[in-house]
């Protein structure tokens, strides 16, 4: 897919379900989860704790992009190098998502025809993403920053394009979606680990169904596409 159709999909879908620590056999029924659900932008996470990381992270989004195609769109997060971000590509990532701003990480990506998305806490480091080229600005962690801070961070930076992540959930969405940000990512409280842990798939999949009532009832459209 097109980078710019990507983006069009952040836009309108407004949430990208981030995977982090989900074993390789429990990764496919954990997204067909989430796709009954409505959910088609997905974040492996790379784990740094473990020492052949890159190839387990970079397996796991190949297997979700066979196995599923065009109904995904997976990108790789927690991507610090310049060489997790070319592995990952080959792996079938179309979005790179990093807790930091790395200017080598973001041109890489950038050359490669992806979507940068880097992690900032300051005007200063979202000002020096913009420069290199990143097309989203992270923000982390939105649920101890508080959607009032967020509001008050954007106000200058309003010709940029912000995605906040961390304290998320079905409750708050639409508070953070009202500040202006572009859309969220979600971890823990979509990709439930507990259910995961059980085989409890259904649970994952209406999670993800009230999250996306909760973003269409504020204006977007992904809860109407996928039901």
């Amino acid at each position: 897919m097109r980078k710019e159709d990507i983006k069009t999909l952040i836009s309108e879908k407004k949430m990208i379900a981030i995977l982090r620590n989900v074993s390789e056999d429990k990764i496919i029924p954990t997204v067909e989860a989430l796709i009954e659900g409505g959910v088609s932008l997905l974040e492996v996470t790379f784990d740094h704790n473990h020492s052949n990381y890159i190839t387990n992270t970079s397996d796991k989004i190949r297997e979700i992009k066979e196995a599923f195609g065009e109904d995904v769109q997976v990108g790789a997060g927690t991507v610090l190098t310049p060489e997790e971000v070319v592995e990952a590509v080959k792996a079938g990532a179309e979005f790179i998502i990093s807790p930091n701003v790395d200017e080598k990480v973001i041109e890489k990506t950038i050359e490669l025809g992806k979507i940068s998305i880097p992690g900032a806490l300051t005007p200063t480091e979202a000002v020096i993403a913009d420069r290199h080229g990143a097309d989203y600005i992270k923000l982390f962690p939105a649920g101890e920053l508080g959607h009032d801070f967020i509001k008050a961070f954007m106000g200058p930076l309003n010709h940029l394009a912000f995605l906040a992540v961390g304290g998320i959930s079905p409750t708050n969405i639409q508070r953070y979606l009202s500040t202006g940000i572009t859309g969220v990512g979600v971890g823990g409280s979509l990709v439930l680990a507990h259910a995961i842990e059980k085989n409890d798939y259904r649970k994952i999949t209406e999670v993800a169904k009230l999250f996306n009532s909760n973003i269409y009832q504020f204006g977007g459209n992904t809860y109407e596409k996928s039901n």
